[in-house]
C-alpha cells in the first residue's frame, strides 16, 4: 500500500513518515506541503503530483481541503480525513466526495479514545440524574476549540439521553448550573497532546472516564491501519466504529 500524506512535512505527517517505515507492505510515496524537502517527493499544489499512491490521509489544516478533493477525484482513490475544525460548507463538501470515493473521517484516530467514545452512551443513559461535564486539553499551537475529539464525545453522550442538552462552553460569573446542561471546557498550554476527561457528578459519587495521549504516535498508527481498512471499500463514508466493527 502506498500512501500520500497531506502535510508530510509537518508533526503529523513526520510521525506516519516514522510509522510506515516499520511497517511491512506500506510505503511513502509523496507528500504534499507548502514546506518542501524530506525524503520523499514534496509538492506544494495538488496539480503537480505526479506519483501514484493508494490512499491519501490528511493531518494537516482545513484551508487545504480544496486540495486534498482534487486529488482523492483525480486519482480516484480513498482519503483518510483526520483534521479537524471544518466549517458546515466545509463538512459538506467532504460528504460530497464520499459519493465519489471512500472517505474515513475521525476526529481522532487512536483506538483508545474510539473505545471510551463507545461507552459514553451506556454511561450516560444508566447514570441519569448525574450532572455531566467535558473538559479537553491541548498544546497551545492547537487552532480549534472545543476539539473534534471532544465534539464527538458529546455526539456520544447525546446518544445517552432522553432530552438533547445544553452546551454552556466555560463558565464566567452568575452561571448557576442547569439540570440539562453539559459543561465543555478547553485548556491550551505547552505541549499537551491531548487529554480529554468526562465526569459525571452525582449525590455523594463521582465518576470519571478519561483519555490521555502520551505521543502523537496513537494517532499515526491508526490513521495507517484506516487507510489499510479502506482499500477495497466502496464509495462512501466510514469512521472508526465501522473499523471496530461496532
Amino acid at each position: 500500500m502506498k500512501l500520500f500524506l497531506v502535510g508530510i512535512n509537518g508533526k503529523m505527517g513526520k510521525m506516519i513518515a516514522s510509522v510506515v517505515e516499520n511497517t511491512e507492505g506500506v510505503s511513502i510515496a509523496g507528500g504534499l506541503d507548502l514546506m518542501g524537502g524530506g525524503a520523499y517527493p514534496v509538492f506544494a499544489e495538488a496539480k503537480d503530483v505526479n506519483v501514484e499512491f493508494d490512499c491519501i490521509i490528511d493531518f494537516s489544516r482545513p484551508s487545504t481541503l480544496d486540495a486534498v478533493i482534487e486529488l482523492a477525484e483525480t486519482k480516484n482513490v480513498p482519503v483518510v480525513i483526520a483534521t479537524t475544525g471544518y466549517s458546515v460548507e466545509q463538512l459538506k463538501k467532504i460528504d460530497a466526495l464520499s459519493q465519489k470515493v471512500a472517505v474515513f473521517r475521525s476526529a481522532n484516530m487512536s483506538l483508545g479514545v474510539n473505545v471510551v467514545e463507545s461507552v459514553l452512551p451506556t454511561l450516560a443513559s444508566a447514570l441519569k440524574g448525574f450532572d455531566i461535564e467535558l473538559i479537553e486539553a491541548h498544546h497551545n499551537q492547537k487552532a480549534d476549540a472545543p476539539s473534534g475529539t471532544a465534539k464527538q464525545m458529546l455526539t456520544a453522550l447525546e446518544k445517552g439521553l432522553e432530552e438533547s442538552p445544553d452546551y454552556v462552553y466555560g463558565r464566567e460569573g452568575d452561571c448557576k448550573r442547569k439540570p440539562s446542561e453539559i459543561g465543555v471546557h478547553a485548556v491550551r498550554g505547552g505541549t499537551i497532546i491531548g487529554e480529554h476527561t468526562v465526569i459525571f457528578a452525582g449525590d455523594d459519587e463521582i465518576i470519571e472516564i478519561k483519555h490521555t495521549a502520551l505521543s502523537r504516535k496513537i494517532f499515526a498508527v491508526g490513521s495507517v491501519k484506516a487507510a489499510g481498512f479502506l482499500i477495497g471499500k466502496s464509495a462512501g463514508m466510514y469512521d472508526m466504529s465501522d473499523y471496530l466493527g461496532r
